[in-house]
């Protein structure tokens, strides 16, 4: 089973009814796998900031929200966790591909991958790395996790992870 599969089995398990996703090659095959489901609303967004304020109206509409998005806009997703997600206690899985790391061929993401896990450390965000394909095993608790405390957590998915998928 591919860590797409995996993902998505994740996703249905924890009824996730609503995903928004911001563009990234490394996630593709999991976007491809939402917007085909009949199990949950897929809407893209431009940004992630502004996928976060629809995850936002998703879950007060009673969906269980989650967003696909990469580490290199965290620096722009700050205000919406801090003053959105977090003060109105919104759980908010984000599955995160992990740019910038060893195996990067892009010189441009690896200056914020320098800084991803301080900043999310700084909002008290929990986070999880995943390196190995076997490492998806954990997300559905991780997703049962962050909407049983009401919290955003972070999955970042590295180079590795995504490797031969």
């Amino acid at each position: 089973m591919s860590v797409n599969d995996v993902i998505m089995d994740a996703l249905v398990a924890n009824n996730v009814g609503y995903v928004t996703t911001v563009p990234c090659k490394q996630l593709a095959g999991v976007i491809e796998k939402i917007e085909a489901s009949s199990d949950m609303i897929h809407v893209p967004a431009n940004r992630e900031d502004e996928g976060m304020g629809l995850c936002a109206g998703a879950f007060m509409g009673g969906k269980r929200p989650a967003i696909i998005m990469q580490n290199t806009a965290i620096g722009v997703t700050i205000n919406a966790l801090a003053t959105l997600i977090q003060f109105y206690r919104m759980p908010l899985p984000m599955l995160i591909s992990y740019r910038g790391e060893v195996g990067e061929p892009v010189a441009c993401q690896v200056e914020m991958a320098v800084h991803t896990k301080a900043l999310l450390a700084q909002l008290n965000i929990p986070t999880y790395h995943f390196h190995k394909p076997e490492d998806a095993d954990e997300l559905s608790d991780i997703l049962s996790y962050a909407y049983m405390g009401r919290k955003p957590v972070a999955i970042l998915m590295d180079a590795t992870f995504w490797k031969g998928q």
